[in-house]
């Protein structure tokens, strides 16, 4: 039924303007769309919504992850470190920390949070 539809992640913030100047500024992406009380972001094939929620932050899992190619995966980390980014590390089976990237065998990883704490993630494909 809905497996024929683009999924689209949405991302709650507690303020916008703090948010878009982390994914505009920090991150690189340019609005595609928006509203006074949104952003809409592309990315790759698909977009992310990005909108104010007193909820924002609550959940502690990962929103949303990148994949990128394994050859372009350290020059993506050293990138988001350039701009400050602090990757998160956390006990888990099977994954072994170096430096904050997660080593899980045949994929690496790394986590980590927006100015709400919503956790996003960059990876190598399995």
């Amino acid at each position: 039924m809905l497996s024929d539809f683009t999924p689209m992640p949405t991302l709650a913030v507690k303020d916008l303007a703090a948010a878009r100047a982390f994914y505009e500024g920090v991150l690189g992406f340019a609005p595609t769309g928006d509203a006074p009380d949104m952003a809409l972001y592309t990315s790759g094939a698909g977009q992310f919504l990005v909108y104010p929620s007193s909820f924002a932050g609550t959940n502690k899992a990962t929103y949303m992850a990148f994949q990128v190619p394994a050859a372009e995966f350290d020059s993506h980390v050293e990138a988001l470190r350039s701009q400050g980014i602090e990757f998160q590390t956390f006990d888990y089976p099977g994954i072994t920390w170096t430096d904050g990237i997660a080593d899980l065998g045949s994929q690496r990883a790394v986590w980590f949070a927006d100015p709400d704490g919503n956790i996003l993630n960059l990876e190598t494909p399995a």
